[in-house]
């Protein structure tokens, strides 16, 4: 290529990069090193908006490889993820009525209280909610009706759809709520919440002072054992 078509692709170059176009973008219209480009173009000065672009441009395509790895590595880990976890589920199999019975003395254990005068049972798990309320009703021997339910909410949640969700879900009536705390939802707090309690924190109570001496014994001999 002669000198005239050297300054011809040098216009073409300078004219594409002040409408903000990349060098790669350019390079596809002039056959030229990015070497060279980079010399025509360096006094070429861009808007704000288009640095930006350029910026996004030039993110989006440095992160692609990344994004397309991470992506593939997901699938792989959910993958892996379900497999074990019927893995578990199979590993488990029946579950017969002592097992129940172990299982919520350490759940009870965990996340029981073991002082007062109630036999009370916090998380916000439906799941072990659930399997708690059940749990007292089997082995405590406790009527739907003796329970009573506390909730622990941000103010920025709908209380009264939480109460109906755990009402539901445990078989009472809304009667049966005492009242909740309302907590202050912090906008500006720094600190990740990596889980959102839609329906806050769940306190399941009855008040029967030797039952909770009894499940005090029944950890005992648990870790005793």
């Amino acid at each position: 290529m002669g000198y005239a078509g050297k300054l011809e692709e040098k216009k073409i170059a300078l004219r594409l990069r002040k409408h903000g176009l990349s060098y790669s973008q350019i390079r596809k219209r002039v056959n030229v090193s990015k070497d060279t480009l980079s010399r025509w173009c360096k006094n070429v000065v861009l808007s704000p908006q288009q640095m930006e672009k350029l910026a996004r441009r030039k993110i989006t395509g440095s992160e692609k490889g990344r994004i397309i790895g991470a992506k593939t590595n997901q699938k792989k880990r959910i993958k892996e993820e379900a497999m074990l976890l019927e893995k578990g589920i199979s590993q488990v199999a029946s579950v017969s009525e002592r097992d129940r019975f172990i299982a919520g003395i350490a759940l009870y254990m965990s996340d029981g209280s073991k002082a007062g005068n109630a036999v009370e049972f916090t998380n916000s798990n439906p799941k072990m909610i659930k399997f708690m309320a059940d749990w007292f009703k089997e082995f405590c021997k406790i009527d739907n009706n003796r329970i009573r339910i506390s909730l622990w909410i941000h103010d920025n949640l709908d209380e009264n759809k939480a109460k109906h969700f755990w009402s539901q879900l445990i078989g009472i009536s809304l009667d049966q709520f005492h009242k909740s705390y309302i907590a202050k939802n912090k906008i500006n707090s720094k600190k990740i919440r990596k889980m959102r309690h839609e329906y806050g924190v769940c306190k399941i109570r009855f008040f029967d002072v030797k039952q909770l001496r009894l499940i005090k014994g029944w950890i005992e001999g648990v870790l005793s054992a």
